[in-house]
Protein backbone atom coordinates (compact mmCIF):
# COMPACT_ATOMS: atom_id res chain seq x y z
CA UNK A 1 0.00 0.00 0.00
CA UNK A 2 0.95 3.47 -0.76
CA UNK A 3 1.03 6.21 1.26
CA UNK A 4 1.64 10.04 0.47
CA UNK A 5 2.77 12.07 3.04
CA UNK A 6 3.95 15.97 3.17
CA UNK A 7 6.93 16.43 5.21
CA UNK A 8 6.84 19.85 7.61
CA UNK A 9 8.74 22.06 9.69
CA UNK A 10 8.20 24.19 12.54
CA UNK A 11 11.28 26.07 13.23
CA UNK A 12 13.13 22.73 12.70
CA UNK A 13 11.02 20.73 14.36
CA UNK A 14 9.76 18.23 11.83
CA UNK A 15 7.40 15.76 11.15
CA UNK A 16 5.73 13.48 9.10
CA UNK A 17 2.26 14.20 7.89
CA UNK A 18 -0.31 12.08 6.76
CA UNK A 19 -3.99 12.33 6.55
CA UNK A 20 -5.70 9.39 7.09
CA UNK A 21 -9.11 10.23 6.21
CA UNK A 22 -7.65 9.28 2.62
CA UNK A 23 -4.70 6.95 3.93
CA UNK A 24 -5.36 5.03 6.93
CA UNK A 25 -2.33 3.45 9.49
CA UNK A 26 -3.12 0.53 11.45
CA UNK A 27 0.22 0.91 13.11
CA UNK A 28 1.18 4.01 13.95
CA UNK A 29 3.57 3.88 16.58
CA UNK A 30 5.98 1.32 14.43
CA UNK A 31 5.59 3.30 11.17
CA UNK A 32 6.39 6.68 13.22
CA UNK A 33 9.64 4.47 14.82
CA UNK A 34 10.56 3.45 10.88
CA UNK A 35 9.97 6.27 9.00
CA UNK A 36 11.55 8.65 11.96
CA UNK A 37 14.89 7.01 11.34
CA UNK A 38 17.09 9.20 9.31
CA UNK A 39 19.64 7.14 7.60
CA UNK A 40 17.09 4.27 6.70
CA UNK A 41 13.85 5.99 6.88
CA UNK A 42 12.11 9.60 5.74
CA UNK A 43 13.97 11.22 8.98
CA UNK A 44 11.99 13.18 11.30
CA UNK A 45 11.13 13.86 14.87
CA UNK A 46 7.68 12.02 14.56
CA UNK A 47 4.37 11.26 12.47
CA UNK A 48 1.27 13.97 12.64
CA UNK A 49 -1.71 12.08 11.66
CA UNK A 50 -4.40 14.22 10.52
CA UNK A 51 -8.02 12.49 10.90
CA UNK A 52 -11.92 13.70 11.43
CA UNK A 53 -13.52 14.40 14.20
CA UNK A 54 -16.62 14.72 16.36
CA UNK A 55 -16.03 17.57 18.27
CA UNK A 56 -13.82 19.99 15.96
CA UNK A 57 -13.55 20.40 12.06
CA UNK A 58 -9.77 18.09 12.06
CA UNK A 59 -8.22 15.98 14.26
CA UNK A 60 -4.27 15.58 15.22
CA UNK A 61 -2.62 12.66 16.76
CA UNK A 62 0.63 12.81 16.94
CA UNK A 63 3.67 10.22 17.66
CA UNK A 64 7.40 10.44 18.68
CA UNK A 65 10.30 8.90 17.30
CA UNK A 66 10.66 6.92 19.72
CA UNK A 67 6.90 5.42 18.97
CA UNK A 68 5.42 7.13 22.20
CA UNK A 69 2.22 9.25 21.63
CA UNK A 70 2.43 12.83 22.61
CA UNK A 71 -0.81 14.61 23.69
CA UNK A 72 -0.28 18.12 21.72
CA UNK A 73 2.37 19.63 19.87
CA UNK A 74 2.38 23.44 19.12
CA UNK A 75 4.67 23.34 16.41
CA UNK A 76 2.31 20.17 14.66
CA UNK A 77 -0.68 22.38 15.11
CA UNK A 78 0.71 25.26 13.02
CA UNK A 79 2.03 22.75 9.97
CA UNK A 80 -1.41 21.55 10.32
CA UNK A 81 -3.09 24.55 9.52
CA UNK A 82 -1.17 24.95 6.87
CA UNK A 83 -1.51 21.64 5.05
CA UNK A 84 -5.35 22.02 5.56
CA UNK A 85 -5.53 25.41 3.53
CA UNK A 86 -2.75 25.42 0.81
CA UNK A 87 -4.07 21.60 0.32
CA UNK A 88 -7.25 22.76 -0.10
CA UNK A 89 -8.95 20.71 2.89
CA UNK A 90 -10.80 23.67 3.87
CA UNK A 91 -11.06 27.68 2.71
CA UNK A 92 -11.03 28.85 6.54
CA UNK A 93 -8.69 31.06 8.51
CA UNK A 94 -10.25 30.01 12.26
CA UNK A 95 -10.03 26.18 12.33
CA UNK A 96 -10.62 24.04 15.53
CA UNK A 97 -8.23 21.41 16.16
CA UNK A 98 -8.83 18.11 18.46
CA UNK A 99 -5.93 16.74 20.11
CA UNK A 100 -5.24 14.72 23.18
CA UNK A 101 -5.48 17.73 25.49
CA UNK A 102 -8.31 19.16 24.69
CA UNK A 103 -9.36 21.38 21.32
CA UNK A 104 -7.17 24.31 20.10
CA UNK A 105 -7.98 27.10 17.89
CA UNK A 106 -5.50 27.99 15.09
CA UNK A 107 -5.62 31.33 13.28
CA UNK A 108 -4.23 31.77 10.06
CA UNK A 109 -2.63 34.83 8.36
CA UNK A 110 -2.66 34.31 4.90
CA UNK A 111 -0.92 36.00 2.03
CA UNK A 112 -1.03 35.38 -1.79
CA UNK A 113 -3.09 31.69 -0.85
CA UNK A 114 0.16 30.99 1.66
CA UNK A 115 -0.01 30.46 5.28
CA UNK A 116 2.64 33.05 6.41
CA UNK A 117 1.66 32.24 10.28
CA UNK A 118 -0.24 30.71 12.51
CA UNK A 119 -1.37 31.38 15.56
CA UNK A 120 -2.57 29.15 18.58
CA UNK A 121 -4.83 29.36 21.42
CA UNK A 122 -3.14 26.72 23.74
CA UNK A 123 -5.64 27.03 26.54
CA UNK A 124 -4.63 27.94 30.20
CA UNK A 125 -1.36 26.72 31.44
CA UNK A 126 -1.61 24.52 34.36
CA UNK A 127 0.04 22.95 37.57
CA UNK A 128 2.30 25.35 37.77
CA UNK A 129 4.64 25.26 40.49
CA UNK A 130 8.55 24.93 41.51
CA UNK A 131 10.29 21.35 41.78
CA UNK A 132 13.06 20.60 44.11
CA UNK A 133 15.19 17.79 41.59
CA UNK A 134 17.41 16.45 44.51
CA UNK A 135 20.92 15.85 44.16
CA UNK A 136 22.61 13.87 41.29
CA UNK A 137 21.16 15.86 38.28
CA UNK A 138 23.71 18.81 38.77
CA UNK A 139 20.61 20.86 38.89
CA UNK A 140 18.37 21.44 41.73
CA UNK A 141 15.10 23.73 40.90
CA UNK A 142 13.50 23.90 38.31
CA UNK A 143 9.64 25.22 37.42
CA UNK A 144 6.91 22.81 36.29
CA UNK A 145 4.24 23.86 34.31
CA UNK A 146 1.75 21.69 31.82
CA UNK A 147 0.74 22.53 28.65
CA UNK A 148 -1.53 19.66 28.06
CA UNK A 149 1.76 18.10 28.06
CA UNK A 150 4.37 18.10 30.87
CA UNK A 151 7.13 20.38 31.11
CA UNK A 152 10.51 21.28 33.20
CA UNK A 153 12.02 24.31 32.45
CA UNK A 154 15.20 25.29 34.60
CA UNK A 155 16.87 28.77 34.22
CA UNK A 156 20.25 28.99 33.50
CA UNK A 157 23.34 31.88 33.63
CA UNK A 158 24.46 31.03 29.96
CA UNK A 159 22.30 28.26 27.86
CA UNK A 160 26.10 27.85 25.93
CA UNK A 161 26.98 25.60 29.20
CA UNK A 162 24.31 22.94 29.35
CA UNK A 163 25.63 19.88 28.45
CA UNK A 164 22.18 18.73 26.78
CA UNK A 165 22.89 15.48 25.60
CA UNK A 166 23.69 14.36 28.91
CA UNK A 167 21.87 15.71 30.89
CA UNK A 168 18.50 16.08 28.83
CA UNK A 169 17.74 11.80 29.12
CA UNK A 170 18.03 11.82 32.72
CA UNK A 171 15.67 14.42 33.72
CA UNK A 172 13.42 13.50 31.31
CA UNK A 173 13.47 10.34 33.44
CA UNK A 174 12.99 12.01 36.80
CA UNK A 175 11.32 10.31 39.50
CA UNK A 176 9.16 13.27 40.19
CA UNK A 177 8.12 12.33 36.40
CA UNK A 178 6.98 9.23 36.08
CA UNK A 179 5.12 9.91 32.49
CA UNK A 180 8.70 11.13 31.99
CA UNK A 181 8.59 14.70 31.35
CA UNK A 182 9.82 17.37 28.44
CA UNK A 183 12.78 19.26 29.49
CA UNK A 184 13.50 23.47 28.49
CA UNK A 185 16.91 25.51 29.87
CA UNK A 186 15.97 28.81 29.22
CA UNK A 187 17.82 31.98 29.53
CA UNK A 188 16.49 35.50 29.85
CA UNK A 189 18.28 37.72 28.29
CA UNK A 190 19.43 41.43 28.48
CA UNK A 191 16.84 42.37 25.68
CA UNK A 192 14.18 40.03 27.65
CA UNK A 193 13.72 37.68 25.03
CA UNK A 194 14.40 34.02 26.27
CA UNK A 195 16.97 32.08 25.04
CA UNK A 196 16.20 27.94 24.97
CA UNK A 197 17.09 24.82 24.24
CA UNK A 198 14.74 21.72 24.17
CA UNK A 199 14.70 17.91 24.91
CA UNK A 200 12.42 16.41 24.24
CA UNK A 201 10.29 13.49 26.17
CA UNK A 202 10.54 10.89 23.36
CA UNK A 203 12.78 12.36 20.74
CA UNK A 204 15.47 13.78 22.28
CA UNK A 205 17.16 16.98 20.95
CA UNK A 206 14.75 18.94 18.71
CA UNK A 207 15.03 22.15 16.92
CA UNK A 208 12.26 23.46 18.83
CA UNK A 209 9.87 22.73 21.05
CA UNK A 210 5.64 25.12 20.94
CA UNK A 211 4.64 23.91 23.95
CA UNK A 212 7.82 24.14 25.66
CA UNK A 213 8.46 27.40 24.45
CA UNK A 214 4.79 28.07 25.76
CA UNK A 215 5.81 26.71 29.04
CA UNK A 216 9.17 28.08 29.34
CA UNK A 217 7.37 32.03 28.82
CA UNK A 218 4.92 31.06 31.52
CA UNK A 219 7.93 29.97 34.12
CA UNK A 220 9.66 33.05 33.39
CA UNK A 221 6.79 34.84 34.02
CA UNK A 222 5.83 33.05 37.32
CA UNK A 223 9.01 33.64 38.77
CA UNK A 224 9.34 37.16 37.89
CA UNK A 225 12.01 36.71 35.26
CA UNK A 226 10.73 38.96 32.35
CA UNK A 227 7.08 39.96 31.37
CA UNK A 228 4.40 37.55 30.50
CA UNK A 229 4.41 38.58 26.58
CA UNK A 230 8.10 37.05 25.46
CA UNK A 231 10.01 36.27 22.24
CA UNK A 232 11.08 32.53 22.91
CA UNK A 233 14.32 31.66 20.85
CA UNK A 234 15.38 28.46 20.00
CA UNK A 235 17.54 26.62 18.09
CA UNK A 236 15.35 26.52 14.62
CA UNK A 237 13.79 30.24 15.42
CA UNK A 238 11.75 32.66 17.40
CA UNK A 239 8.15 32.33 18.78
CA UNK A 240 5.99 34.51 20.11
CA UNK A 241 4.22 34.15 23.47
CA UNK A 242 0.86 35.70 24.38
CA UNK A 243 -0.41 35.20 28.23
CA UNK A 244 -1.26 37.57 30.47
CA UNK A 245 -0.90 35.70 33.52
CA UNK A 246 -2.62 33.15 35.70
CA UNK A 247 -5.90 31.81 34.81
CA UNK A 248 -6.10 33.28 31.36
CA UNK A 249 -4.99 31.91 27.79
CA UNK A 250 -1.83 31.87 25.94
CA UNK A 251 -1.07 32.55 22.30
CA UNK A 252 1.33 31.48 20.47
CA UNK A 253 2.09 32.55 17.16
CA UNK A 254 5.16 31.34 14.54
CA UNK A 255 5.47 30.23 10.65
CA UNK A 256 5.34 26.72 9.48
CA UNK A 257 7.37 25.61 6.40
CA UNK A 258 6.85 22.60 3.77
CA UNK A 259 9.71 20.45 2.76
CA UNK A 260 8.43 18.39 0.22
CA UNK A 261 5.71 15.74 -0.46
CA UNK A 262 6.67 12.18 -1.06
CA UNK A 263 5.40 8.60 -1.46
CA UNK A 264 6.19 5.10 0.94
CA UNK A 265 5.21 1.68 0.75
CA UNK A 266 3.63 0.96 3.66
CA UNK A 267 3.75 -3.06 4.55
CA UNK A 268 0.38 -4.39 5.32
CA UNK A 269 1.75 -7.48 6.98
Amino acid sequence: MKIRFTKMHGLGNDYIYVDTRRYPIADPEQVSIDWSRYHTGIGSDGLVLIGESDKADFSMRIFNADGSEAKMCGNASRCIGKYLYEYGLTDRTDITLDTLSGVKLLHLEVKDGKVESVTVDMGIPSDIHPVDLGSGYGYTEGIAVSMGNPHLVLFVEDIRQVDLPTVGPMLERHPLFPDRVNVEFAQVLDDGHIRMRVWERGSGITQACGTGACATAVAAAFTHRCRPQSAVCMDGGTLHIRWMGLGNRLFMTGPATKVFDGEIELDNE
